[in-house]
């Protein structure tokens, strides 16, 4: 069952992918990419990195996303590009892809599931928040402070530029 949900989110994280480069309107690429991120959550839930799973939907596909098209409408694209019509030759090429893909991966769970498993199986806790915590607190401490010390004078600077700009 965890070899086939693999396989689920990979594609869907594949074909979403190609979507995010193919679509000519900004707007339809950045819903592909959350479709893109929430297939990765998934991926990181199989691998039972639950922290990272949340973090990848609350931090990627909910904040930065919503900046992405808050930027996009922001900007006003103008015209855009029709990319559903019938005449559209990526349709074609995208679905000849999709259905050589899922072939590939059918010939893929018939001869690597003993693979999948014992990848999954060997990086046991590595997601978890204790080793996350660990790691960030012991080993890397001095960058986690370096970024965090960033972090807040870049807080500091907007505010003031906004403070600035009000008078």
């Amino acid at each position: 069952m965890t070899e086939s949900l693999f396989f689920v989110f990979a594609a869907m994280a594949i074909v979403s992918a190609l979507m995010v480069i193919l679509n000519r309107n900004p707007i339809y690429s950045a819903v592909s990419l959350v479709i893109t991120l929430f297939s990765l959550a998934g991926i990181f839930l199989l691998l039972e990195a639950y922290f990272l799973a949340v973090v990848q939907i609350i931090i990627y596909a909910g904040a930065i996303m919503v900046l992405f098209l808050f930027v996009i409408m922001l900007l006003n694209p103008g015209k855009e590009a029709k990319f559903l019509s019938p005449t559209n030759p990526r349709i074609l090429i995208i679905t000849l892809l999709s259905i050589a893909f899922i072939g590939m991966i059918f010939t893929l769970v018939s001869g690597t599931a003993n693979y999948i498993g014992e990848a999954a199986s060997s990086t046991g806790d590595l997601g978890t928040t204790r080793n996350i915590g660990l790691t960030l607190f012991t080993k890397y401490l001095l960058p986690f402070e370096i970024a965090s010390l960033l972090l807040l004078v870049s807080l500091v600077g907007a505010v003031l530029m906004t403070k600035r700009n009000l008078r």
